[in-house]
């Protein structure tokens, strides 16, 4: 399995369950409220890790006892924290989380410690990107702390993959001619091409608009579709695992994490590891919560089967 080093964000998510999402004005009922783990960055590296990866973070938490918490579920998972710093002053991330009967969600983010961290602070951990294979960032920490890994990643020969989300009007680009990967959804993708995702051949269109500046790899989730790819002239969909679901909260981190991990850095099996990202991803959704619904390994038909 591959070395991974996530950059991003530690949240503690506040998740209300509902029978649908209110209206503007409309009081209603919860049918349950619990926290649990989250945020973007920490569900990738769960991710990672549960399924087989050598897993580091780089971030931020507050000094309070949402930061504790975190800390002590990330240790749970023997995810390695040495790059995460404790910012005095900052209030731990934190996301506020509606699901309804059909497992759609609506989430809200206080992005506090995630934004604190610096430069500086990646550039301090330089020798865990660099002995890494992979490094994954996404868009719920401070833009500029990831353009220094992903520079120092470049130099080192180790691949970037970029999750786009939350979808950003004016991604800087710099950081997109950084990025051998990139995995937005369909919005994600018209947001940053500028073309409306509507079939094959518009994903197609957008993936060349991505490959022209320099993007390696292209993926766009397509939800309970799958996934399209496009990758050294080979091309196409791979078909989601068709299952019920309960809750999608962190199915899109659960199929970067587990992709990562059995990916090669030539991006030969890019396919395979897709089919193996949406098997992962089958089994989030199916799941309450963003990282109490991520599968471990055990849980998992092994890659071959792909």
């Amino acid at each position: 399995m591959n070395t991974i080093t996530v950059i991003g964000s530690i949240n503690l998510d506040r998740t209300i369950r509902l029978s649908h999402m209110p209206q503007i004005g409309e009081t209603m009922h919860t049918k349950e409220i619990f926290s649990a783990g989250g945020g973007k960055g920490a569900n990738q590296a769960v991710a990672a890790k549960r399924l087989g990866a050598n897993t580091y973070f780089i971030g931020a938490v507050g000094e309070d006892e949402a930061g504790k918490l975190m800390l002590e579920l990330l240790s749970e998972e023997e995810i390695n924290l040495d790059a995460v710093a404790n910012v005095k002053g900052e209030a731990t991330g934190q996301a506020y989380i509606m699901v309804d009967d059909l497992g759609q969600n609506s989430i809200m983010i206080h992005a506090g410690a995630n934004n604190a961290f610096t430069p500086a602070h990646v550039q301090a951990h330089q020798a865990i990107i660099e002995k890494s294979d992979f490094i994954i960032a996404q868009f719920e920490s401070h833009l500029a702390s990831t353009i220094q890994a992903f520079e120092i990643a470049k130099k080192a020969g180790v691949k970037t993959i970029l999750n786009p989300a939350p979808a950003m009007e004016k991604v800087p680009e710099e950081l997109l001619r950084l990025t051998d990967i990139i995995i937005p959804n369909e919005t994600e993708t018209e947001i940053l091409t500028g073309i409306k995702i509507t079939d094959e051949a518009s994903m197609q269109k957008a993936a060349q608009k991505l490959h022209d500046l320099g993007i390696e790899g292209v993926i766009i989730t397509v939800g309970s579709k799958g996934a399209y790819y496009e990758v050294h002239g080979e091309s196409g969909i791979v078909p989601a695992f068709k299952v019920e679901a309960k809750d999608t909260t962190a199915a899109g981190d659960t199929f970067i994490g587990a992709l990562s991990t059995v990916l090669k850095k030539d991006l030969s099996n890019l396919r395979a590891a897709i089919s193996y990202g949406n098997q992962a991803s089958s089994l989030t959704v199916q799941r309450f919560g963003a990282q109490p619904s991520i599968p471990y390994l055990n849980e998992m038909k092994p890659m071959e089967d792909q």
